[in-house]
């Protein structure tokens, strides 16, 4: 589904240059669960914005289900994030005085939905992450954990193909960030949504498929998780037969 072709990212010009990517090639198949890893600087942060087309590449090609993102304009990278992205992040980003409704509604209110359309997808969307009743409470109302989760709900609102989440545990104690891993693997396993998260976090990683480790701006490794750890008491899912077509 996802492919980078010799991707390099470059920031800056002349003498200034910084090469973030330096030539990377990676493949990733619809449904896998991938935890992008690597030392600060290693370009893990860069690959995860081209990755979720908030970033062009310098040089290289990056095909989404075939088509050459590289090649899009602005206007049409936003459209594809909108229609096939969700994005969870660290910090949460919830609007401070909006209710857990109203932020789940968001990416349903830039795309022009009703009213009505919004309030029952962010329903079910906050149903999905085992937040309802507290559709009406505010950030401040809520633990870490449950702004996570409200940041979760926005992301899958939408029903997109791929989650990407940068260093979802981050802001999180060991217990509530446990839970937040299995609501992902049980989005990965039981939807079938595509999740690609970064994380610095070794035990938050064996929660995922594959493991992809970049170094100085190329993937160093690419490896399968023979056991990933998946929701407490039942079995992993099983890793799909083309998953394993990362290129270290």
């Amino acid at each position: 589904m996802i492919e980078l072709r010799g991707v390099t990212k470059v920031y800056g010009e002349g003498a200034l240059a910084f090469q973030a990517l330096k030539g990377v090639d990676l493949r990733i198949a619809q449904g896998d669960f991938v935890a992008i890893m690597g030392p600060s600087g290693s370009g893990k942060s860069t690959a995860m914005n081209t990755l979720g087309c908030l970033d062009r590449p310098t040089t290289g090609e990056y095909l989404f289900k075939g088509v050459h993102v590289e090649a899009l304009s602005r206007d049409e990278r936003a459209l594809l994030r909108r229609r096939y992205f969700g994005f969870v992040f660290q910090g949460f980003n919830l609007l401070a005085r909006t209710s857990a409704q109203e932020n789940v509604e968001l990416p349903l209110l830039y795309r022009g939905e009703s009213a009505a359309t919004r309030k029952a997808a962010a329903a079910r969307a906050l149903d999905a992450v085992g937040l309802k009743g507290w559709e009406h409470h505010t950030p401040a109302e809520l633990s870490g954990g449950q702004q996570q989760r409200v940041a979760i709900a926005r992301a899958i609102v939408t029903e997109p193909v791929v989650l990407l989440a940068d260093e979802p545990t981050g802001n999180l104690d060991s217990q509530r960030s446990h839970e937040i891993m299995e609501l992902l693997w049980r989005l990965n396993a039981e939807q079938g949504i595509t999740v690609l998260m970064v994380t610095h976090e070794p035990d938050m990683a064996e929660y995922a498929r594959r493991m992809v480790r970049f170094v100085d701006g190329v993937v160093d490794s690419d490896t399968l998780n023979p056991h990933p750890v998946g929701l407490r008491g039942k079995p992993a899912p099983v890793v799909p037969a083309d998953a394993s077509q990362g290129v270290a």
